[in-house]
């Protein structure tokens, strides 16, 4: 029941057509009696700015989830971010204080290294091919990198922005062995799709699967299906993968926590979710 007390949280991104968090927030809200509701909201990229700036200004907004393709432009309309943040290039949950200041965090690369230690990969010393650099990209590179990888290779169609995170990550963490412009997943323990091919039926594949060794780990951040065609080549090659969902199954307790809820678990969340596709 929404009435007027209702907490909005405005899951923000364009298109909306695949968004999948009001089929798992609002379950549990409900299961909870928690008074709060996610609400899609489409926004093209030229009147995301203003739209930042204004859902902000409604007294009942608790927060925003921020999704493609506004995750990169959101760090440069924020008062204030968070380390995890300024590595990544990219903000995909935002508040307000008390003070009226717009703080931002991300939860995207927490949520799909959390997903992949409970499925008992190794990260520690691990060798990564992550292709795609946007937003999505940059923070599961940023996490990674917090994991404790030996090496992580870069991909992406626009060569400067591979180059720019493999710069920041550098930089923020020099024992790692960086390397851009190649998608060849042959030798690496895991192989991450961040980006957004595979969402349209008919989409080429990220990177040639016939070069996936059957022990590498693959990855997807594609919510559109389940097993992607992506995610189906590869198992069919012999390697264990994590959908895209259970990404955000793993992030969704974070961001809870951020918006000062009470948190919850990946388990919890699936069996309340009424996820289609």
């Amino acid at each position: 029941m929404i009435n007027g007390h209702t907490e909005l949280i405005a899951h923000i991104g364009y298109p909306t057509h695949t968004f999948k968090s009001p089929m798992i927030y609002n379950p549990f809200f409900e299961k909870h009696g928690i008074n709060a509701v996610v609400v899609p909201f489409g926004c093209k990229p030229e009147d995301y700015p203003a739209f930042l700036k204004s859902v902000f200004t409604l007294t009942n907004i608790r927060g925003a989830l921020i999704t493609m393709p506004h995750k990169v432009v959101t760090v440069g309309l924020l008062d204030e971010v968070t380390p995890t943040v300024r590595v990544a290039g990219a903000c995909n949950a935002v508040k307000r204080l008390p003070d009226g200041r717009l703080v931002g965090d991300q939860f995207d690369g927490a949520g799909f290294v959390r997903g992949v230690l409970r499925k008992g990969l190794k990260l520690a010393g691990a060798r990564v091919l992550v292709v795609g650099s946007g937003g999505v990209g940059c923070a599961i590179a940023a996490s990674l990198a917090g994991a404790g990888i030996a090496h992580i290779s870069l991909y992406d169609v626009n060569t400067a922005a591979a180059e720019a995170l493999g710069k920041r990550i550098r930089d923020n963490y020099p024992a790692i062995d960086v390397t851009t412009g190649s998608n060849d997943p042959a030798g690496f323990d895991l192989v991450v799709n961040a980006t957004p091919m595979g969402m349209n039926e008919g989409d080429p594949l990220p990177l040639d699967v016939s070069r996936l060794d059957a022990s590498t780990f693959v990855g997807e951040v594609v919510m559109r299906t389940e097993m992607t065609a992506f995610l189906t080549a590869a198992a069919a090659r012999g390697c264990k993968v994590q959908v895209g969902s259970d990404m955000l199954f793993e992030m969704i307790p974070a961001y809870l926590e951020y918006f000062g809820f009470a948190t919850t678990t990946a388990e919890e969340l699936r069996t309340v979710a009424r996820l289609s596709y």
